[in-house]
């Protein structure tokens, strides 16, 4: 009992001091406030509530009706699309996530050897697919499904194909071509990122490396460059994983809404049908509650691998 007094007189103690030094910071909390207020409404609160929303039955219409784990078990034995979601996500994820990372990675560590001027045109025309709203429109040409199409075009002229190819139509292809754009649109935020690591790197530790035995240009990455930029490999990380995970505007762009024989459903298109076409929005939370806890896991996993690198 003793021991468990002195305890609670030092937490008692440490949280008075707490207390009085937050009281003399109260200026920087209400600067802090605004940020802090909308982080609350518009992150906390509604993840909270969709993991309360997700053990409930909800149309919108009526009041939700707790119903406990009925949706996640409907999830996992009785909806067999979101199966398929799950499969055609994860397929996705493991394909555009290490290519896309390693990809931003690459590029960005060559145009960083580029000269000024040249160096912002080229990060300029890399970053431009993301950002551009009519990248479907581009792509739904090339692979239009008729002979006006770009691709079947030139495999006809090559006699490779004998008839057009319903790239966007036809399940056999349709995965294929939502991959490839995912991946030609994934020099994302990360790669900015990597950029402005690249460009944040003292020169001198270069100089140091060389005098302490580095003899080359992929030591000097693994031993100076990649420490040097773990913060900016983790947002790239973790910016990658929820590109990867939350792939749903290129299939619904390029293959319909929903796809056929749902060959590209995803995990977030099946959110969107439950949540804004279905409403079922108790149903939906489930969805959303599982990706969520899913990408956290992943971040964790490349967390953990990031801490090895240039050790």
């Amino acid at each position: 009992m003793t021991l468990m007094k002195k305890y609670l007189k030092k937490k008692k103690r440490e949280a008075a001091i707490s207390w009085k030094i937050a009281k003399k910071s109260k200026t920087y909390y209400l600067f802090l406030a605004p940020y802090a207020i909308l982080f609350l409404l518009f992150y906390i609160l509604p993840v909270i509530s969709s993991l309360f929303l997700s053990f409930t039955y909800y149309n919108v219409l009526e009041p939700p009706k707790f119903i406990g784990l009925q949706n996640y078990i409907n999830l996992i034995l009785a909806d067999d699309v979101f199966l398929t979601a799950v499969k055609n996500t994860f397929l996705i994820a493991v394909i555009t996530g290490p290519i896309g990372y390693m990809a931003a990675f690459i590029f960005a560590w060559f145009i960083n050897e580029l000269p000024r001027y040249l160096r912002a045109f080229a990060v300029v025309i890399f970053y431009a697919p993301t950002i551009s709203g009519q990248v479907y429109l581009i792509w739904a040409i090339m692979f239009s499904g008729d002979a006006y199409g770009y691709i079947n075009a030139f495999l006809l002229k090559l006699g490779i194909i004998n008839a057009p190819i319903l790239w966007l139509t036809n399940p056999d292809y349709m995965l294929t071509v939502v991959i490839i754009v995912t991946l030609w649109m994934s020099l994302g935020t990360g790669f900015l990122a990597f950029v402005a690591g690249l460009q944040g790197i003292d020169k001198a530790q270069y100089e140091a490396g060389y005098i302490d035995g580095i003899k080359n240009r992929w030591q000097e990455l693994w031993y100076i460059t990649l420490p040097s930029m773990k913060p900016m490999l983790l947002f790239g990380a973790v910016m990658t994983i929820t590109q990867s995970f939350g792939v749903a505007d290129v299939p619904m762009a390029l293959t319909g809404f929903p796809s056929t024989d749902y060959a590209t459903q995803t995990v977030v298109t099946h959110l969107i049908d439950y949540g804004s076409v279905r409403f079922e929005m108790g149903y939906a939370a489930a969805i959303a509650t599982l990706l969520f806890i899913t990408m956290i896991l992943c971040n964790k996993a490349i967390q953990a691998m990031l801490r090895r690198v240039g050790t």
